[in-house]
């Protein structure tokens, strides 16, 4: 399992006060909020750009040394006054304790047998911190005027964290006081250890990662000096960037959705003390209880005394463990790499392709995946590859015609061939695809499992690594898998086997296989939904001149959980899940799956 957060001792009071005027250091706020607000760099200039900014931030940075509220002692010196709050709160605190587990961090440990399926912990809705707690804090009247927090629950719930923390009477210090004092995030990476992860596809994620937490603090902290409404909030004289960044940080690794008090919609939250648990391969085990207004969590396997109890986080890529929970996952089994495919709009037979995929729900241009697993590549992936190697007769074949609808269907089917010409074309496809993508690397896979094995290689640089080398051996197998499904089907061409043939009685067969459906058409309205969602969203931060930090996080929605969308998974925007918030849709991952829900958040350590 993957290594979380290290924690450093903090000590008690503020330090000594850095010696800068308010107004020299609103002017580095407003240097750095116009740098971060310009127009997106050009292709290949964004490193340039991250190097600019971080410059920045380093000098804010540097001023803003020992003015940061802090707590005396380490995080485990607070973990009874946690467990004694849970306790007096309603929550269960027997059958487990917190400990701490080496590498992965701190995390649940069983102090009886517990049984799979078992109710071995519950959170009521009075420990949540949530956005709707934010609006009736000090925070409120900030709220009730600022568009942005209005917009994007996230940001809300980050800035809500900051003012309780910074309040000596808050309700949720005993859990405040146990989160950790920094994260693995890559927005804690060193200029060289980020370095590492250039000409992966993570790298964009991660430099927009940056931007957007720059760009959010630039904003608040303007707002937070001259607003009227903000004049009571606790944080005027301790707002520095570090203190964002935690809060940003905090919010990003452990938010979860849950439903209002009512049941009407969703709002976002931070669940103390299950949020604790660890990740590990299987099943979600998370869901709210309305009738009880409380978080329950039932065991995922059998536990014995003193194992760690863990929860599973949801099917994510490592990418996203990386970018927006801090560690690395060994054995993910729902690794992938996102490829971006299209249609040219300038090929002669655009039309006839586009009006094939969009009838099976699929876009002419889109971003797919390439799995770890065998095979690489999903029915929707599997249905656009057929389309986009179609001739023109393959085409007709699929727009006119008694039983042209219902071969839609079969699109996403491995069992119903267009042509042995046509698979060979989709996975040659394939391969050259992943072979091209593997050279735009800068090192080899033996190259970064030498690295790998240096022992002064820093813990950020050493997952970098790993998430690099992790993307090649999927392009690799995929590669792999091209070619062998290539000449497979190669010598079926050339024996003059015989092709399976669709018939209409095979629609029964079709529509009582998920697996083997490529496309449900409620899958089209949902991606409608996404794009609706994010064309909002984009709307609102070009009005406020700012951004969030967004996060593939996964819907606690009274046991109902999405997932994200492969086009989805770009970045850690907080402000995603805060325009979803305001309009009560989950969170959505790959359209072609849905679960039920937990994802903790940047656990244990």
């Amino acid at each position: 399992m993957g290594k979380k957060s290290r924690v450093k001792t903090q000590k008690s009071g503020t330090g000594a006060t850095a010696v800068v005027s308010p107004k020299e250091m609103m002017n580095f706020i407003s240097e750095l909020l116009q740098k971060c607000s310009s127009a997106a760099p050009s292709p290949g200039k964004e490193w340039e750009e991250y190097v600019q900014i971080r410059a920045l931030v380093e000098k804010i940075r540097k001023k803003q040394k020992g003015i940061s509220v802090t707590f005396e002692g380490s995080r485990e010196d607070y973990f009874p006054e946690l467990m004694a709050w849970a306790a007096a709160c309603g929550a269960s605190c027997d059958g487990f304790e917190i400990s701490n587990f080496g590498e992965e961090g701190y995390g649940l440990k069983a102090t009886r047998d517990i049984k799979a399926e078992e109710l071995f912990l519950w959170i009521p809705r009075k420990m949540l911190m949530t956005v709707e707690s934010a609006k009736t804090s000090v925070l409120g009247p900030l709220y009730s005027q600022d568009r942005i927090l209005q917009a994007m629950g996230n940001v809300t719930l980050a800035l809500h964290l900051l003012c309780e923390r910074a309040n000596p009477n808050s309700p949720w210090l005993p859990y405040i006081k146990t989160l950790p004092s920094e994260y693995d995030t890559p927005l804690y990476f060193e200029e060289e250890e980020v370095r590492h992860l250039l000409a992966t596809q993570a790298i964009q994620d991660v430099l927009s990662q940056y931007k957007n937490t720059a760009r959010q603090y630039a904003y608040f902290y303007k707002v937070i000096h001259t607003h009227p409404n903000a004049s009571k909030l606790p944080l005027k004289d301790a707002f520095t960037f570090d203190d964002y960044r935690w809060a940003v940080s905090s919010v990003m690794t452990r938010q979860n959705q849950i439903p209002t008090e009512d049941g009407s919609r969703v709002t976002l939250a931070l669940i103390p003390l299950w949020d604790m648990c660890n990740h590990t391969n299987g099943l979600i085990t998370t869901g709210y209880n309305l009738e009880d207004d409380r978080c329950e969590c039932v065991a995922l396997q059998d536990y014995k005394e003193n194992e760690q109890i863990y929860i599973f986080y949801g099917t994510r890529s490592n990418a996203e463990f990386v970018i927006h929970n801090g560690f690395f996952f060994e054995d993910n089994a729902h690794d992938r790499v996102k490829v971006k495919l299209g249609v040219s709009k300038s090929e002669r037979l655009y039309a006839m392709k586009a009006e094939v995929l969009a009838r099976a729900g699929i876009p002419s241009s889109s971003v797919f995946a390439l799995h770890c697993s065998e095979p690489p590549i999903s029915a929707q992936l599997l249905a656009f590859l057929r389309v986009f190697c179609m001739t023109e007769e393959e085409l007709k074949d699929y727009l006119v015609g008694e039983h042209a609808i219902n071969k839609i269907f079969t699109l996403g089917n491995t069992e119903f061939p267009v042509s042995w010409e046509n698979e060979i074309k989709l996975w040659t496809f394939l391969e050259t695809r992943a072979a091209l993508l593997l050279k735009t690397y800068k090192s080899t896979s033996e190259e970064d499992r030498s690295m790998l094995e240096k022992p002064d290689l820093t813990f950020h640089s050493r997952v970098a690594i790993k998430l690099r080398l992790a993307e090649k051996e999927i392009l690799e197998r995929a590669a792999a898998s091209g070619k062998a499904k290539r000449l497979h089907f190669q010598e079926k061409l050339e024996e003059g086997a015989a092709l399976p043939l669709y018939e209409e009685s095979d629609i029964a067969l079709l529509e009582n296989a998920d697996a083997k459906l490529p496309i449900i058409l409620r899958k089209l309205e949902e991606e409608d939904e996404r794009v609706e969602q994010q064309l909002n969203l984009v709307q609102a931060e070009t009005e406020a001149h700012t951004a969030t930090l967004d996060t593939p996080e996964t819907p606690l929605l009274n046991g109902e959980r999405k997932e994200l969308s492969d086009a989805q998974q770009q970045l850690p925007d907080l402000d995603h899940k805060a325009v979803e918030e305001k309009e009560a849709q989950p969170y959505q991952d790959d359209p072609s799956a849905q679960r039920t829900g937990d994802k903790p958040k940047e656990k244990g350590e």
